[in-house]
């Protein structure tokens, strides 16, 4: 199954590449929670689970406006850690200075831990969290999520579905999957592929697989919503991103989908660029 697992290296690894001369210094980095200065808090703790912690990047000059990027990472629900998203967080800090910045992990699921609701639950516990901090962080209750793979899947989710509040500005799903309904999904015949599907239940019934699938959940009132798909991909169909994509044009949510034909799950040179170009654009306009 270790196949399956990508945490899709091949994106934000490579991605990294177009950032290096920027980045915040040692020096730069303060302890202080005043506002005027830059502050960097790694591993805070959100539950008792060991893997309940975020980072926390808070930009110099914040105030009660300042809104947060929370990246959410991949790895099949059962692996991943936020230290994959790193490369993703140091661009986010080169190209939008202004902005906080949260990378997360969650509670990892196995044969005894489901993904759903366990999951969403952590990270509705993070934005609870944050919430309750906001004064002492000087940040405001507006949000945005990155996701990757699986976390993708986690991210369209928790903004569709468990937003009560409606704080979700936009979100953006890289080679997330959005659909348990997918034939592709329910008649595949891959051994290993089925067993990554599995851990949402076996044979579950048709009305809980709806409930764990984004374009099931998605409404009028979901945030603005960029995809990125590859066409070869062997883990997620293409119909995961273009149904999605025809579900909010029914719908009338702000979307913007875009299908690399030969890419499987993750891409690199050109494609990773237009990848980075076209979410800066949908972040400067939706967040």
């Amino acid at each position: 199954m270790k196949s399956l697992k990508y945490h899709f290296l091949s994106l934000i690894f490579i991605i990294v590449s177009f950032s290096c001369s920027n980045e915040t210094t040692e020096e730069e980095i303060t302890n202080s929670l005043d506002p005027r200065s830059y502050y960097v808090e790694q591993n805070i703790s959100y539950g008792t689970d060991s893997d309940q912690k975020f980072d926390l990047y808070l930009p110099a000059n914040r105030n009660s406006n300042t809104k947060t990027m929370i990246l959410v990472h991949g790895g099949g629900w059962t692996s991943g850690d936020k230290e994959d998203m790193d490369p993703i967080k140091d661009l986010l800090q080169l190209d939008f200075p202004n902005i906080a910045i949260v990378n997360i992990n969650y509670r990892l699921a196995d044969e005894n831990n489901p993904p759903y609701p366990m999951q969403i639950e952590d990270i509705t516990s993070i934005i609870n969290y944050l919430k309750s901090n906001k004064t002492t962080y000087n940040i405001s209750e507006s949000f945005g999520f990155i996701g990757t793979s699986a976390g993708g899947h986690l991210s369209l989710l928790w903004s569709y579905a468990f937003d009560s509040d409606n704080n979700t500005n936009m979100v953006c799903s890289i080679v997330g999957p959005t659909n348990f309904t997918d034939p592709a999904y329910l008649e595949n015949t891959d051994v290993e592929l089925k067993e990554l599907l599995d851990l949402f239940g076996i044979d579950p019934l048709p009305s809980f697989l709806e409930e764990v699938s984004p374009l099931h959940r998605a409404t009028a009132s979901a945030p603005p919503t960029i995809l990125f798909y590859g066409g070869k991909d062997p883990l997620v169909p293409t119909t995961q991103g273009t149904d999605l994509r025809d579900k909010l044009e029914n719908l009338g949510v702000v979307n913007q989908f875009t299908l690399y034909p030969d890419a499987g799950h993750g891409w690199s040179g050109l494609e990773l660029l237009d990848t980075w170009t076209k979410l800066k654009i949908f972040i400067n306009n939706n967040l």
